[in-house]
């Protein structure tokens, strides 16, 4: 073998092993540039603020944080209900999707891991957990679109 050769596939293997090494960090990053983090204090602030807001988080919820995917319907939403009942219009109970996953994509420190095998109901297309005053709602991009996809094959 040639030192060209051996130098080619030297620096070949040194590549391999950086990208491997570096690559969790550049998914992560890749990830994050893809991203909205936000805070409000009260409901009608985000929803004024921001139109994927859900428009069934109550007006006087408060320290509502959110994070979404900009690439795709992803949502976390947290929010603290004044009087600890699910939003009008929400229903209480187990959704009547078979599947209510977690956005893999999304995590953050206000929402608390494992926090979807406790689901109390659904709003809209988020599943939500109820606890005491604490709402924790998420909504799966891909559940989403499946959803809509079915209900305009349905119409037609």
């Amino acid at each position: 073998m040639s030192k060209v050769a051996v130098g080619v596939a030297g620096t070949g293997m040194a590549v391999a092993v950086a990208a491997i090494a570096i690559g969790p960090r550049v998914s992560d990053w890749y990830d994050g540039r893809h991203q909205e983090q936000t805070s409000y204090a009260k409901g009608s602030d985000a929803k004024a603020d921001r139109r994927s807001m859900p428009s069934w988080l109550p007006d006087n919820a408060t320290s509502v944080h959110y994070l979404m995917s900009t690439t795709g319907d992803d949502r976390l939403l947290r929010a603290t209900l004044p009087d600890g009942r699910l939003p009008a219009g929400c229903t209480v109970g187990t959704p009547a999707r078979s599947v209510h996953p977690m956005p893999a994509s999304l995590k953050a420190g206000w929402f608390p891991e494992g926090v979807a095998a406790r689901t109390t109901g659904s709003c809209g297309h988020y599943t939500v957990t109820l606890t005491g005053n604490q709402l924790y709602a998420w909504q799966d991009g891909a559940a989403v679109q499946a959803a809509l996809r079915a209900g305009h094959q349905a119409k037609h």
